[in-house]
């Protein structure tokens, strides 16, 4: 397994040790004493997948108390996938960092706490899977809006495909302090 920083220090990109041949591949999506070999303590509590169809775009979400880290990963098709570090008092609050997930190169996106998530799916359809840190909580369910224009972030779309909750969420700029992460 190979384990990368991004441009966020906490957010990691992970390629996993793929091992083919002619009957397909076999890789470990998760192996506690690797990951913690890599600076991942995280202790995951809750599995979690979705399907999506092309040009839809689900976040920028988080949760706010009982904050989430996150392990995602692409079992299906392709996704332009976000991190947002929206922890109050960051040297890298409200920066973002975009990478693509497949199925294809098999990579995997660590988002710690403290950071919002969203993907857009750019293939046909998505089969995406994730680890969380906490269990979900829809009283602590929170976002920011996927176009907030102080984020600037280059999504593959201009006209997603949202939920009505999606919809409604504000720029990271107009959201109160005690709704974001402190940085600690």
């Amino acid at each position: 397994m190979k384990c990368y920083s991004t441009v966020l220090p906490e957010v990691k990109i992970i390629e996993p040790a793929v091992y083919e041949d002619s009957r397909g591949f076999f890789l470990e999506t998760w192996n506690f004493a690797q990951y913690v070999q890599a600076g991942i303590t995280a202790n995951f509590v809750q599995d979690n997948l979705s399907l999506s169809s092309k040009g839809v775009l689900r976040g920028l979400h988080y949760q706010q108390p009982n904050p989430q880290g996150k392990l995602v990963y692409v079992l299906q098709g392709e996704v332009f996938d976000v991190a947002v570090d929206i922890r109050y008092g960051s040297p890298t609050f409200g920066q973002w960092v975009g990478v693509l997930l497949s199925a294809l190169n098999r990579r995997q996106l660590y988002i710690p706490e403290g950071f919002a998530h969203g993907f857009c799916a750019v293939s046909d359809t998505v089969l995406f899977a994730y680890k969380c840190t906490a269990f979900y909580s829809p009283a602590s369910e929170k976002g920011v809006c996927w176009n907030d224009p102080g984020l600037n972030i280059t999504w593959p779309v201009s006209e997603p495909i949202l939920s009505d909750k999606d919809k409604q969420y504000r720029c990271l700029s107009e959201i109160a302090r005690e709704d974001l992460i402190k940085y600690e």
